[in-house]
């Protein structure tokens, strides 16, 4: 068929890759240091390349040239993506492991089912980005709930005593920044142990600003 289509001058072109970047259908490619249109059924002609070459490289032209086939578009950009979630995976870096929401300790409810029988994860606000694999190494099979004592009106030890009394918690595990205001959230797990009335299992791990575990102490 007859359409509109960028064309690349590959004497002007400088081989950036800033038109590649800039085409969101994946129709350009980098080859042998020029920049090179591999698929023409992924350009839409829209030209979203033009304004990133700084050379001044790109056009368009009336030729023939098979259709735009958006749904090849589509299937080829589910195929990046699934590669990059595998880069990323082989890297160690995690996916999403929250099975709950919400988390903020004020708002959750005690009786909600997501509690029942759960190991719970009681986190400082601040450790999840202190923390680079927060949901890999604590998130993953735990029921969570976040706060900050220092910033909430509200009591912590109340809250958590009726949700580790009413669901038969299996453990507990508290992540809290080395600074001393955390403490008031270590102190509101403990109480909270204290006034449930069970014996539950008590991890506390202790981070860094630097992101590194400087404490990790399991209390039976």
């Amino acid at each position: 068929m007859l359409r509109k289509i960028i064309k690349i001058d590959t004497e002007r072109c400088n081989g950036c890759g800033l038109c590649a970047r800039a085409c969101h259908e994946g129709a350009i490619d980098i080859v042998d240091g020029k920049a090179r249109l591999m698929r023409e059924h992924f350009c839409d002609g829209l030209g979203d390349c033009l304004p990133a070459c700084p050379m001044n490289a790109i056009s368009f032209e009336m030729r023939e040239a098979p259709g735009y086939d958006e749904q090849a578009v589509l299937a080829a950009k589910r195929e990046r993506e699934q590669k990059a979630a595998e880069t990323a995976a082989a890297a160690g870096d995690a996916p999403n492991a929250l099975d709950n929401w919400p988390v903020q300790l004020k708002l959750v409810s005690a009786t909600s089912p997501v509690f029942y029988e759960c190991d719970l994860l009681v986190a400082a606000d601040c450790t999840a980005y202190a923390y680079g694999n927060f949901h890999r190494d604590f998130v993953k099979g735990h029921a969570v709930v976040i706060g900050c004592p220092k910033l909430d009106a509200a009591d912590y030890a109340a809250k958590l005593t009726e949700l580790l009394k009413d669901n038969a918690v299996k453990s507990v595990t508290l992540t809290r920044m080395f600074v001393p205001c955390c403490g008031g959230m270590e102190y509101a797990v403990y109480q909270a142990i204290a006034g449930c009335g069970r014996d539950i299992p008590l991890r506390i791990v202790t981070i860094g600003a630097d992101g590194a575990i400087i404490g990790d102490e399991t209390i039976a």
